[in-house]
């Protein structure tokens, strides 16, 4: 599709691109200083979470079931907070292991051991002459941080409106058996906010692959729907316990986005295998986790039920936010032919997509103009971008006052990033 600028005369488009600068050199002078640069909780959302700090007193009855939260013991988690793992992540409460804050940090742990010791019964990858990671892109660049650490080669499957190219990730894994696991997150992707299809995770629970394969299942948005009518993700558990591959499943989530970013807790879930072997290597470097933030965590929090009923307090903060983007983009990019993003039903992020050989300029020009945005490229594996086109726009930090003159920037941004590669071709 051609931008309005590449159907313009030379002498017209020469003016459009002098107004456009003029405009940028008037915002310029403002002085701004905006961040939609990562996808944080605004202050207000944080605090409706604050009454959970009341929970525990010097008097609180700090057990749990029998379980003395306040010393040593029970790696696996209190048992309230395993039952509340096993509702997030679709298996029974045995299946789960409830850990510290970071889901991020639970898939490091799991894939160093892969790397150090492998699969049971598997050379471990380190050993191995190869080793791959597939990684839906637009995605999530922790993850690939994660594998690129490792020295394992990152491989990009482009994203679909119902989740990862499956022809391609079938073709690639049953044709390359160095292909070890893959990153998803199945509902509200990051950015695009795509919720994997019924078929997509039957797919993915089913189909060929190598026996140390793993899906590392990171259902980070399970909860974060901005509507009434939220996208439905199908239970990858129930696809792999019926084909025998439970084990391919490493499923994470966590509160971070729920409670407090960086002081929630971090759930677990696998297959029974797995849980012990995962359980057995963490316990030589813990021996617990912090118990009482996890029976903070359940009595304010005890069931999925209350945790929905939470999150659409979130709601009420995150719908003007993602509204605004929709109505900003709108008003300045329709029509144009200089833009298109998504429109997610939930999640913490607007995928964008402008003109290939743009995202980089456009970055730049935001930074120009006083609005911090994630680095372009930074939504594919080693930063790079093939068509330098993607931008992650994360709304939910800045009020939304802020995001209304920072999505001003972004679009003039656009514009003039537009209407450069339109000139330049004519060069």
């Amino acid at each position: 599709m051609q931008t309005m600028y590449e159907k313009m005369e030379t002498a017209e488009l020469d003016a459009a691109i002098a107004q456009l600068e003029a405009e940028v050199a008037e915002v310029k002078a403002k002085g701004l200083a905006l961040d939609m640069a990562r996808g944080k909780p605004s202050p207000a959302q944080v605090d409706i979470s604050r009454p959970m700090l009341d929970i525990l007193s010097s008097t609180a009855d700090l057990t749990d079931e029998g379980v003395d939260c306040s010393n040593y013991g029970c790696f696996e988690g209190i048992p309230s907070a395993r039952r509340l793992a096993g509702e997030f992540l679709g298996v029974p409460a045995e299946q789960t292991i409830v850990l510290g804050s970071s889901s991020l940090n639970i898939m490091q742990s799991v894939l160093i051991h892969y790397w150090e010791k492998g699969v049971p019964g598997h050379t471990p990858w380190s050993k191995l002459d190869r080793v791959k990671f597939l990684c839906p892109a637009p995605g999530y660049d922790r993850h690939f941080g994660i594998t690129q650490d490792l020295g394992i080669e990152n491989v990009p499957v482009r994203m679909t409106e119902t989740g990862p190219d499956m022809d391609e990730v079938e073709r690639l894994v049953a044709a390359d058996d160095s292909i070890k696991g893959m990153f998803c997150v199945p509902k509200y992707s990051n950015p695009t906010g795509i919720t994997y299809s019924e078929e997509t995770v039957r797919r993915l629970a089913t189909m060929k692959a190598a026996p140390d394969f793993r899906i590392v299942w990171d259902n980070a948005y399970a909860v974060h729907d901005l509507t009434d009518e939220p996208d439905v993700l199908a239970n990858v558990f129930d696809f792999a316990r019926e084909a025998g591959t439970e084990d391919r499943i490493l499923a994470v989530a966590s509160t971070s986005k729920i409670t407090f970013p960086g002081a929630g807790i971090a759930f677990f879930g696998s297959s029974p295998a797995n849980v012990a072997e995962v359980a057995s290597t963490l316990k030589v470097g813990l021996i617990s986790a912090d118990k009482l933030n996890q029976l903070r965590h359940v009595r304010f929090l005890p069931t999925l039920e209350a945790v929905r009923a939470h999150m659409r307090k979130h709601a009420e903060f995150l719908r003007p936010r993602f509204a605004c983007v929709e109505e900003k983009l709108e008003q300045g990019l329709a029509g144009t032919g200089c833009g298109s993003w998504s429109h997610p039903n939930g999640g913490y992020f607007v995928s964008f997509d402008g003109p290939e050989g743009t995202a980089k300029r456009v970055g730049a020009l935001c930074a120009e103009m006083g609005v911090k945005l994630t680095p372009a490229g930074a939504t594919w594996p080693g930063g790079y971008d093939p068509y330098d086109s993607n931008i992650r726009i994360a709304p939910t930090y800045p009020s939304v006052e802020e995001l209304s003159a920072a999505l001003d920037v972004l679009v003039l941004a656009v514009k003039l990033a537009s209407a450069e590669v339109a000139r330049a071709a004519r060069a």
